[in-house]
């Protein structure tokens, strides 16, 4: 007989799962009014996809690589409980599909597709889930050497580090190996502007990650007797927070108001469960200003051709996040308390460390092996001819 506790704490973290499963239309949006309207049909595609091969790759590799479980019983035995793990598979599975859904914005316009499906199965089934059996399963025993070391684990409640700062991580190898958009740089140094093609698609990709974003921090309680309102009204002041110094610093461009609440957030999922929201507040605010300027050093002066700045909002936003949650988290600052700075530095920097690495290597041997980007033609045309058949042409204007 199944308890009642079980079925609601099912139903609550369903509930989760499909918050965030929405969330990858917003990423999907988000890439669409970004890029150019040549590639948008490609950038819907590939977030797709990319969700259709990371679910395969996380339910037979992944999963078990983090939480040492796979799913070969009978469906008598997965049912129990009312399915609990089964939905706690999906709502873990959404939060590791977001990987490529992350990297995907650093690269787009220029990757080929296919050879990034290769990539999203060895870094869902392989290089995300490593670094969260450490950080989440405590796997390895890394957690309990910080604990006794530095006196308290490193905590991230809903992934700063553990999805965004090695989502964005893994997305900056890939975008070093893969080289700027044709045009973008020229040779005197002049940085030739590639605006957003639709900024209300860019609005509504943001406002469906922002809303989704609750269901991401608050649900990652994963039953209802952990639920805590903290983590929604901390959700919503870092979002403000990062809206708030987007506006400011980044002087009124629609590009970075829309991502500055997305910014705040990606800072505030480490220590959500732990902090005052005046600290949260803090924290999405400087998150908010971080993207800002380092978004601008990237693209102009570094010459870093990141299309969404992922790595700023993901990579440093998310490793500002594992930070923040040390030191906000402390008592004397208004938290909750049972956090170690020293254990969030070293836990942050060893999801960078694995994330850098995997994705260096990962991108690293398929540029080697089958090459990651289009043809010259392939990249002016905005298609990439191995999936032409899902690439409108005028013969095929009847069928859209």
């Amino acid at each position: 007989m199944y308890g009642s506790k079980n079925g609601a704490d099912t139903l609550f973290l369903l509930l989760g799962a499909i918050m965030i499963l929405a969330m990858h239309a917003g990423f999907a949006f988000l890439e669409l009014g970004t890029v150019r309207k040549k590639n948008q049909v490609n950038a819907l595609v590939k977030i797709l996809v990319d969700f259709a091969v990371s679910t395969i790759a996380y339910f037979f590799v992944g999963y078990s690589v983090a939480y040492g479980t796979q799913f070969f019983a009978s469906a008598d035995v997965l049912s129990e409980k009312n399915g609990f793990e089964l939905v706690k598979f999906f709502f873990l599975l959404t939060f590791a599909a977001a990987i490529p859904a992350i990297v995907s914005g650093g690269i787009a316009e220029r990757a080929r597709f296919y050879p990034q499906l290769a990539a999203t199965a060895l870094l869902v089934g392989l290089v995300y889930p490593f670094f969260e059996g450490i950080a989440w399963n405590h796997r390895f025993g890394m957690q309990d050497w910080l604990a006794h070391a530095f006196g308290a684990e490193f905590h991230d409640f809903a992934g700063s580090v553990v999805v965004h700062a090695v989502g964005g991580w893994i997305a900056l190898p890939a975008v070093l190996l893969l080289g700027a958009r044709r045009g973008r740089y020229s040779r005197d140094g002049a940085v030739s502007a590639h605006p957003p093609s639709s900024i209300p698609f860019l609005a509504l990709g943001a406002w469906i990650l922002t809303i989704g974003w609750f269901g991401f921090n608050v649900m990652s309680a994963q039953t209802l007797d952990k639920m805590n309102g903290l983590v929604a009204i901390n959700s919503l002041m870092a979002m403000v927070g990062g809206t708030l110094v987007a506006v400011v610093v980044g002087k009124n461009d629609p590009g970075f108001i829309y991502n500055g609440p997305l910014a705040g957030l990606v800072a505030v999922c480490a220590g959500s469960d732990l902090m005052h929201p005046l600290g949260a507040l803090v924290t999405g605010g400087i998150a908010g200003g971080l993207f800002v300027s380092m978004f601008t050093l990237t693209q102009n002066r570094w010459k870093i051709d990141d299309v969404l700045g992922v790595w700023p909002l993901h990579g440093l936003c998310g490793t500002w996040g594992g930070i923040a949650a040390g030191i906000f988290g402390l008592k004397s600052l208004g938290g909750i308390g049972g956090v170690s700075l020293a254990s969030q530095f070293v836990g942050t920097l060893t999801g960078i460390a694995i994330a850098g690495i995997g994705g260096f290597v990962v991108y690293g041997l398929l540029k080697k092996i089958v090459g990651l980007r289009l043809d010259p033609e392939q990249e002016y045309d905005g298609a990439d001819l191995s999936i032409h058949n899902i690439t409108a042409t005028p013969e095929r204007e009847s069928n859209w």
